[in-house]
């Protein structure tokens, strides 16, 4: 059975709800991912988690952030 994961990815240039929506619609589109929350820190860093069931590809991650508009500036991990 698999065990829900997460990833953090720590992400600049979100400024509002419209970005929020950006980034959750793009990250959805990666396959593995399951829900994604935002933690909006408009003009700063902003942290978006995003819950796997199975290992996500950190270039997957980082093509759905930059077509979503934004900049991945670090993902940490919980395995």
């Amino acid at each position: 059975m698999p065990i829900d994961r997460t990833v953090v990815l720590h992400v600049t240039g979100m400024t509002c709800s419209h970005c929020v929506a950006s980034i959750t619609e793009e990250l959805e589109d990666v396959t593995g991912v399951l829900n994604i929350e935002v933690i909006l820190n408009s003009g700063g860093t902003s942290q978006v988690t995003v819950v796997t069931d199975h290992g996500v590809d950190d270039q997957a991650l980082q093509e759905a952030v930059t077509e979503a508009g934004f900049e991945l500036v670090s993902i940490h991990r919980d395995f």
